[in-house]
């Protein structure tokens, strides 16, 4: 079963039955649903469960209740519910929701988004807002300029479907269509015609022209007076946004400046602006801008910082205070075929790789400002404590960090010591009982320290820790190299010829994935090492 978040929730059956029911609440989730890209609510699978009740049945005219209590309170909202039978025989309710084509509410007039795993009330102006994003058709599939689908640029065609078969996430299926159906499975064209996604990424330069609001991008570099000293432009239109991309980044000669700093008695090259938040900044840019809106890309350097800045105001539900945790697509098949190209990570994780970036070499965490038009980041060039670059790579390599913990561990590193309350402000977590994913595993391993009680729990790294880098991480077998794992597992094989995998596993150490386990054995069959008698789970293996 899939885990809660934007696209799914889950709700006891209690909700739609009885004196218990509570048809507002369920109503609140669809229209939030159906404000958003749509969603999935299981009715009948407890919160935390992946499975409903054993033996649970659905009575029969519960769908059409269903159908009927929404129908009866809400606007523009549509409802498919299907009864599902679980592997344990118990039932549950699949009650599908589609994106809403006009704007959905309840009949007495409010508004919800979906924004994360909540269903958030829209109000005051966010009702226009929502209303003006909420266009019946999205400007990523409209076809109004009547380009044919043969009119593609060949190399921008050739490019993108080879480099969509190359990916490892584009699904087996996906891969043997051809270059005509990937072209509608990636809504690039509908009927005879491309779409406006489809001219940007793969129409010509003057097909792209027409479309007004394709990227334009502008690079500016000021001096310490605040002069203009250099300029790089691209506009033109030639490029689609994945060239754009490389382009920028190739194009510009000072982000690829690097200087050293002392490490023992040696130097160590560190990059001015690290290529992944560079590249991170570019997709984000290009993928959740409002391609509705006019306005160009700037990317202004100081001597002290660059400044990214992107028009039109974050999507709606997103704020500078929940970026990291929240996620909410503009351009869902734009940002849909920027992961398959492996530009970029769906779930909006790209901003959180930006602080992780950022805070493991020792600068600030990026800062975000939003205004009415326009979003800028803002990310700083100065390293404020270099002993943290070493610091956090040796932890690293040590305990195998979490991105989570890498950003923790990043921003204590650089503050003498914060509080909890601290702490979680800049994590942007409702309450400081949400630091424990983040701390807890830094607490236990005294990479971080505490003092106080509550709200007021100082944390901070020990400064001689910082300095020295002297803590060893137990004795562990997680990290044990491939080779030396299957040399391993031959030398138990030969003592206790015709093992099952599991008791493999136990001897060689529980501590290894078992995945990792059988990925060995796969591979030491494979090449005549092993030898396997039996099926599935009675599998036993021996030496040649």
């Amino acid at each position: 079963m899939s885990q809660e978040g934007q696209p799914l929730d889950q709700k006891s059956l209690r909700s739609v039955i009885g004196k218990s029911a509570d048809w507002n609440e369920l109503v609140k989730d669809c229209i939030a649903f159906a404000n958003a890209t749509g969603g999935r609510l299981l009715l009948g699978i407890e919160d935390g469960q992946d499975t409903p009740p054993a033996g649970q049945q659905i009575p029969a005219d519960l769908p059409d209740t269903i159908r009927r209590k929404i129908a009866e309170r809400c606007v523009n909202v549509a409802v498919l519910p299907d009864v599902v039978t679980a592997a344990n025989g118990g039932q549950y309710i699949n009650l599908a929701i589609p994106r809403a084509i006009a704007v959905a509410s309840t009949t007495d007039g409010r508004y919800f988004l979906r924004v994360a795993d909540q269903s958030k009330p829209v109000t005051g102006d966010d009702v226009l807002r929502l209303a003006a994003e909420r266009a019946a058709l999205p400007w990523e599939t409209q076809t109004t300029l009547q380009v044919p689908r043969s009119a593609t640029a060949p190399d921008k065609l050739g490019n993108l479907v080879n480099a969509l078969r190359a990916s490892d996430r584009v699904k087996p299926s996906v891969k043997e269509k051809s270059d005509d159906e990937m072209l509608d499975h990636y809504q690039l064209a509908q009927d005879g015609y491309l779409t406006h996604l489809g001219i940007l990424c793969l129409g010509q330069q003057h097909q792209r022209a027409q479309l007004t609001t394709a990227p334009v991008i502008q690079f500016i570099k000021y001096d310490e007076h605040g002069q203009k000293v250099n300029k790089l432009v691209w506009d033109d239109h030639t490029l689609n946004p994945m060239e754009l991309i490389e382009a920028v980044w190739l194009e510009v000669p000072d982000f690829r400046e690097r200087y050293e700093l002392p490490d023992g008695l040696y130097r160590q090259n560190v990059p001015a602006f690290d290529e992944v938040v560079v590249r991170e900044l570019l997709v984000n840019a290009l993928v959740h801008r409002p391609y509705t809106q006019r306005g160009d890309i700037f990317l202004n350097l100081h001597p002290d910082r660059l400044e990214v800045i992107n028009p039109g105001p974050l999507p709606l539900g997103v704020t500078p205070q929940n970026v990291l945790h929240t996620t909410v697509r503009r351009n869902e098949h734009l940002a849909r075929l920027f992961h398959d190209l492996k530009l970029m990570e769906r779930e909006g994780s790209g901003f959180d790789k930006i602080f992780e970036v950022l805070l493991s070499q020792g600068r600030p965490a990026p800062e975000l400002i939003e205004t009415h038009d326009r979003v800028q980041v803002t990310v700083r060039r100065r390293i404020l404590k270099p002993e943290v670059i070493d610091f956090i790579a040796k932890a690293d390599q040590t305990y195998q960090l979490t991105q989570r913990e890498r950003i923790a561990l990043g921003l204590l590193a650089q503050h003498d010591a914060m509080t909890a309350r601290e702490l979680a402000a800049v994590l942007e977590l409702p309450s400081v009982e949400a630091l424990q994913p983040w701390i807890k595993r830094l607490l236990e391993w005294d990479l971080i320290q505490s003092a106080g009680r509550t709200q007021a729990t100082r944390y901070f790294v020990d400064p001689g820790l910082l300095r020295t880098l002297n803590f060893v991480g137990g004795t562990t077998l997680k990290r044990i190299e491939p080779h030396r794992l299957a040399a391993l597992i031959v030398e138990d094989v030969g003592r206790y010829p015709k093992s099952k995998i599991g008791d493999i596993h136990g001897r060689i150490g529980l501590e290894i994935p078992r995945s990792r386990i059988r990925r060995g054995i796969e591979q030491l069959v494979k090449a005549g090492k092993l030898m396997a008698e039996g099926v599935k789970s009675g599998t036993r293996y021996r030496l040649p």
